[in-house]
C-alpha cells in the first residue's frame, strides 16, 4: 500500500537478495530509495524505469565513501529519514580451515560497514532531529552453528552495536534490528569451504523469500514517530 508520507531511505547491499527486496518494497510503498551497492550494473537495472529508486555505487568498507554518499543524499533531498544497513557477506567455513582472508572480509563488511553507516548518519539525524536506523542482522546473532562461528560473531556484533545505538540515542532516533532466518539469496554463493557448502545446502532447503524480510522492514518504517520497533526475527516456520 502506498504511503501518504514519502520518506527518503538509503539501503546498502541493494543490488540483490534482501537489499533488493527492501528497495523494491519501500519504493512500491511510495518512498524514495537510494539503492547503494558495489555492483552498479544490477543497481542500474533495479533503478531503470522507476522514479522512486536512485542508484548509488558504494563500498561500505570505505568510510569516506559512505559519508560522502549519505551527505550527497541529504544535499539532494534535504533530509534522510531511514538508513538500512543491509550489506553483508557469508563465506562460511570451519575455523580449522584457516580462511583468514574470508574471515577478515566478513568483519570488514558485516561489522565495519555497519559502523560506517552509523558514523555517516549520526550527524544528519541529529541535525534534523529525527531518523530511523535499521540493521539487517541474522538469527546467527542468537546461536552458533558449525562452520558459522565467524559469521555468527559478526552478526552478534551487529546486534550488539545496534542495541547500543538504541540505548545511547535520543528518543528522536528510532532503531530497529531485523534478524532473518534462512532466506533465498546469493549469500551462500560465496562459500568456498566444501564442508560448509554441504551443510548449507541442507540448511537452505526450506528458505523463505526475501520479500518476507522486506515486509518486516516496511512494517517498522510505517510506524508513527512515537513507536519504535526494536527487534524483529523472521524465519521459516519449520526453522528451529
Amino acid at each position: 500500500m502506498a504511503t501518504t508520507h514519502q520518506k527518503i531511505v538509503f539501503v546498502t547491499g541493494a543490488s540483490s537478495g534482501i537489499g533488493r527486496a527492501i528497495t523494491e518494497r519501500l519504493a512500491a510503498d511510495g518512498h524514495h530509495v537510494v539503492a547503494a551497492a558495489r555492483r552498479t550494473d544490477l543497481l542500474d537495472e533495479l533503478a531503470a524505469g522507476t522514479d522512486g529508486i536512485e542508484a548509488c555505487a558504494l563500498d561500505v568498507t570505505d568510510l569516506d565513501a559512505v559519508r560522502a554518499a549519505v551527505d550527497a543524499t541529504v544535499t539532494r533531498h534535504g533530509r534522510l529519514d531511514v538508513f538500512v544497513a543491509n550489506a553483508g557477506v557469508m563465506p562460511l567455513s570451519r575455523l580449522d580451515a584457516g580462511l583468514v582472508d574470508q574471515w577478515n572480509h566478513m568483519i570488514d563488511v558485516n561489522v565495519r560497514g555497519l559502523l560506517h553507516g552509523i558514523a555517516a548518519t549520526s550527524g544528519p539525524f541529529e541535525e534534523q532531529g529525527s531518523g530511523h536506523f535499521i540493521t539487517i542482522a541474522s538469527v546467527g546473532a542468537y546461536s552458533v552453528t558449525p562452520t558459522a562461528a565467524v559469521y555468527c560473531a559478526t552478526k552478534y556484533a551487529a546486534w550488539a552495536i545496534t542495541e547500543g545505538l538504541r540505548l545511547e540515542s535520543s528518543p528522536s532516533l528510532r532503531v530497529t534490528t531485523v534478524s532473518p532466518g534462512v532466506v533465498e539469496s546469493e549469500l551462500a554463493d560465496t562459500i568456498t569451504d566444501p564442508t560448509a557448502q554441504q551443510a548449507m545446502s541442507e540448511y537452505r532447503r526450506h528458505a523463505i523469500p526475501a520479500s518476507a524480510i522486506a515486509s518486516a522492514v516496511a512494517f517498522a518504517v510505517s510506524q508513527p514517530p512515537e513507536v519504535d520497533v526494536n527487534e524483529i526475527v523472521v524465519r521459516p516456520a519449520n526453522q528451529r
